[in-house]
């Protein structure tokens, strides 16, 4: 990343990211799309998103918004307010892309994006992966990373409840 570039210049709204996705397809560089909440960045999203950066040219994190992570983790969560989150992912240098959504699953992203690799935790079943049918229409790559066990927000949590 340059000196002059700002953290928050990853962070994108779907124009701009289908622009920058437009621009990497014409220079040929593989697109790699993995998403979360990432409510408290832990050491194990960091190994998955490490891991699914290695899957491409360029990494596109979807990052649910707040709004969302209350409504699938519950009124409590989330513990950081989406830009927080966001500003953390694009801190990483190996992440080329953050865009919120709005939605309970990246599926629209997924759609509007076509990634060429869609990359999600152990823990989940590649068929159970939101956005794998478009992948499997458009000759995508659905890969799953080894899940780093009893690393999880909710554990962090629990723990820095007692």
């Amino acid at each position: 990343m340059a000196k002059n570039t700002h953290i928050t210049d990853k962070i994108l709204p779907i124009e701009q990211l289908r622009l920058k996705v437009a621009q990497w397809r014409f220079k040929e560089q593989r697109i790699v799309f993995t998403n979360g909440c990432f409510d408290i960045l832990h050491r194990g999203h960091i190994h998955t998103l490490m891991m699914a950066a290695e899957q491409g040219d360029r990494l596109i994190v979807g990052l649910n918004s707040d709004a969302s992570v209350s409504q699938l983790k519950g009124p409590d969560r989330p513990i950081q307010d989406e830009m927080s989150r966001a500003i953390l992912l694009a801190a990483m240098q190996f992440i080329d892309a953050v865009i919120l959504f709005e939605e309970e699953t990246p599926l629209q992203l997924i759609e509007q994006i076509k990634p060429d690799v869609l990359v999600k935790g152990g823990d989940y079943q590649k068929e159970d992966i939101v956005g794998a049918e478009i992948l499997k229409k458009t000759g995508g790559e659905i890969i799953t990373v080894p899940f780093l066990q009893g690393l999880s927000t909710t554990n962090i949590i629990k723990k820095a409840q007692i």
